[in-house]
């Protein structure tokens, strides 16, 4: 009796053991078959993020070039933006300091000293410098000089103004060399502040305009001086843009300088002799009149003189 309940305790306990056992290796291969799928999913999410070409390798340099190219373009133009308002903002200070050590005015006159930007802005500041003149000549004219050479260097209007009261306030020839001479100083500034800072801002924000154009600098590089002197002639082209075009595109300092040296003289003559009638002016038109306007052709055409025969004799010689 005690036998065959032993025998029947070790079935069920051999029956049990053979379930378990089965459990265990059910569990088990469940269990190998999820760390599989991690594995390999693990693995699939590896060989989709990393390359493994030479030419994914070579694609994801050019791509981490080309950002670090723009990010550092858009930093240097950052730069030059930041370092053109401390120049400017230095010479500006440089102006109300002229302004400060300036005679002492009337409370009346002291409203008219200003800069110029039209024909009655120009009457009210004659007619006070006229009073001084005389008594303060150097600082009048430093006083011209300077505000002419501001307005030229950042491209601000008014110099057209400034000319009209020159011609107004001094001799014909004294006048004449002023204007020259501060027109040439102040675009020669501007010229190299646009070298400074404005090339960069140029090649970031206009690249294809001024590939084109460093085209055509390079296309007529031997006449350069000669198509200075013609758009500084003629009206095709304002001043300031020339000005901070010139660096960017290439065009020497030394043409530059002198063809715009020379090249605004015949402009400025105009503005001179009409200053000598300012108070009978009414706008800043006034100044040019057919006449002057058909002596201003003539004389872009003079300019234009030796290339025109430089280019008749390379063809007939050719």
């Amino acid at each position: 009796m005690v036998n065959r309940t032993t025998s029947h305790s070790q079935e069920e306990l051999i029956a049990k053991m053979v379930l378990m056992n089965g459990n265990l290796d059910v569990t088990y291969g469940h269990n190998n078959n999820r760390h599989d799928e991690q594995h390999h999913r693990h693995h699939s999410s590896n060989s989709t993020k990393f390359p493994t070409t030479v030419d994914d390798v070579s694609s994801a340099g050019g791509h981490a070039k080309k950002t670090n190219a723009s990010t550092d373009d858009d930093r240097s133009a950052r730069q030059s933006l930041i370092l053109l308002l401390a120049i400017f903002c230095a010479s500006l200070f440089a102006m109300l300091y002229v302004y400060a050590m300036f005679p002492q005015l009337n409370e009346s006159e002291k409203q008219y000293i200003k800069v110029p930007f039209d024909i009655e802005d120009a009457k009210q500041l004659g007619r006070v410098l006229d009073r001084y003149k005389d008594l303060y000549y150097l600082e009048v004219m430093s006083g011209i000089v300077l505000v002419y050479i501001f307005l030229q260097t950042f491209a601000i209007p008014g110099s057209l103004f400034l000319s009209i009261l020159s011609g107004f306030l001094y001799s014909f020839p004294v006048a004449l060399t002023l204007v020259c001479f501060c027109s040439a100083l102040g675009a020669t500034l501007c010229y190299l502040l646009s070298q400074l800072v404005g090339r960069r801002l140029v090649k970031f924000y206009f690249p294809e305009r001024a590939r084109l154009w460093a085209a055509q600098v390079d296309h007529h590089r031997a006449d350069l001086l000669s198509y200075m002197l013609f758009l500084r002639m003629t009206p095709f082209l304002p001043n300031w843009f020339i000005n901070l075009v010139a660096p960017v595109i290439g065009v020497p300092l030394f043409p530059f300088a002198l063809g715009t040296f020379l090249g605004v003289a015949p402009p400025s003559f105009i503005a001179i002799q009409a200053g000598k009638t300012l108070y009978k002016m009414t706008s800043s038109s006034d100044a040019f009149s057919w006449g002057s306007i058909a002596l201003l052709a003539v004389f872009s055409v003079v300019a234009l003189v030796p290339v025109i025969f430089k280019r008749y004799f390379k063809t007939k010689i050719d």
